[in-house]
């Protein structure tokens, strides 16, 4: 169950990011890549992904900048 910054593991950031029309572009080592054109921009995010682990609320805070979806819409999930 996601609540706020915690819990959110990086299946749960990937499945959030595809209903905003982002897509994986690569993976490199432990962390995936996903892009998309949001509000004009282009915009590339980087997922932390360890299997099952929750990702650091520090960490969440910085992929909802690198995606310009307002914090608002994370949150109300």
């Amino acid at each position: 169950m996601v609540r706020g910054l915690l819990n959110w593991r990086a299946e749960d950031v990937m499945r959030f990011l595809k209903k905003y029309g982002f897509s994986n572009t690569h993976m490199r080592g432990s962390h995936m890549y996903y892009s998309c054109f949001y509000n004009g921009q282009e915009r590339i995010v980087t997922i932390p992904f360890h299997k099952g682990d929750v990702i650091n609320p520090k960490t969440l805070r910085s992929i909802i900048i690198q995606s310009g979806i307002p914090k608002e819409e994370w949150l109300d999930k």
